[in-house]
């Protein structure tokens, strides 16, 4: 268990909407603690919070390598999103977020929409993400897929010399809203798209939409690609997992992709597989709701989703100078940030 990581950990319940929620703070060396709230049906409790450990280290991590003055945080909301979620639940919800006196900063995740920040907004000002009419950005889904497709192309120039995306093989897990604008984004620059998720009704539309080929979940591993883009939930690059795939490069924008950071870096490592660090290239959502704490700048924000390309290039090069994984590598140069700001707040 990572608790021993982490400033605070909150549990958060109320009966008479039926919250059940954690509320995980990592870090805020660097700044208020910022990160989505997720609402799924967990196993159990213990799952929840493992989720919420991990995601909010992630943040931490995603923060500190894209140079932003930001913690690490996450919420979990435990229950069925279309079930259970409602105003009344929402707001409860945004009551305990405001008990943090802005320690920790909701936003939009799985399972949430824009509507729900409102209702949020509603009791707490510690909330980004709201829709443009309230002064926020709006579904920072689509700024999160273009620096997922940044960290494509950089990985592409890695191993393949070009980071033209056209006549590439791009195998596409997920099509949530990041999935879907990254797809849209890919077929316009000419990839050639493979795509799975379990909502088989999507799948149907998006192929015929954009004329891409669809794989069954359990077959997409197989598939014969140049990139796979987990674009769903996390732990799915595993023992079982690494042994089916075939392609050079994963880049996508699911959170956690590594059961192991360690061992399954150091497994793709030694299969010739690219590993893309998912806090890095998926962290484009975050600088635009960054943007929006510090007064909403377009310009500004595309300008950090692009200097993705240059951080990966930057973790690549060391990862094969050091020998190491790219997964540490990123790990440590983030670890690396917080450390020096926090000596220089500690006067050392």
């Amino acid at each position: 268990m990572l608790l021993n990581e982490h400033e605070q950990v909150m549990f958060c319940s109320d009966k008479k909407t039926g919250l059940k929620s954690i509320i995980a703070i990592h870090d805020t060396t660097l700044g208020p603690a910022l990160g989505g709230c997720r609402m799924w049906s967990y196993v159990s409790e213990k799952t929840a919070l493992l989720d919420a450990l991990r995601l909010s280290r992630g943040m931490s991590y995603k923060a500190a390598i894209s140079g932003l003055n930001l913690g690490g945080g996450k919420a979990i909301i435990i229950g069925n999103s279309a079930t259970l979620k409602s105003e009344k639940l929402m707001r409860r919800f945004g009551r305990f977020v405001n008990n943090l006196g802005g320690k920790y900063i909701t936003a939009e995740d799985v399972g949430m929409t824009t509507r729900d920040m409102e209702f949020v907004r509603m009791e707490t000002p510690h909330v980004v993400g709201v829709p443009e009419h309230m002064g926020g950005s709006g579904d920072p889904s689509p700024i999160t897929a273009e620096g997922v497709l940044v960290g494509i192309k950089a990985s592409l120039k890695h191993q393949f010399g070009s980071d033209d995306v056209k006549d590439k093989r791009i195998a596409i897990q997920g099509l949530g809203h990041v999935g879907e604008y990254l797809l849209k984004s890919l077929v316009k620059e000419g990839a050639i798209v493979s795509i799975t998720d379990i909502n088989e009704v999507k799948i149907k539309e998006l192929v015929k939409e954009y004329k891409v080929k669809a794989v069954s979940p359990d077959k997409i591993y197989q598939e014969d690609m140049d990139v796979f883009a987990p674009c769903a939930l996390g732990a799915i690059i595993n023992n079982e997992t690494i042994e089916q795939l075939k392609c050079k490069i994963i880049a996508g924008s699911a959170n956690n992709q590594l059961a192991d950071e360690l061992y399954h870096g150091n497994l793709l490592k030694d299969k010739g597989i690219l590993y893309a660090p998912d806090f890095l290239i998926n962290a484009g959502g975050l600088m635009n709701v960054y943007s929006e704490m510090n007064g909403y700048n377009k310009n500004h924000v595309m300008a950090m989703v692009n200097n993705i390309y240059t951080i990966c290039t930057d973790i690549y090069k060391r990862a094969n100078q050091e020998n190491i994984s790219t997964a540490i590598i990123a790990k440590q140069m983030a670890e690396e940030r917080i450390k020096n700001i926090k000596e220089i707040k500690n006067g050392l």
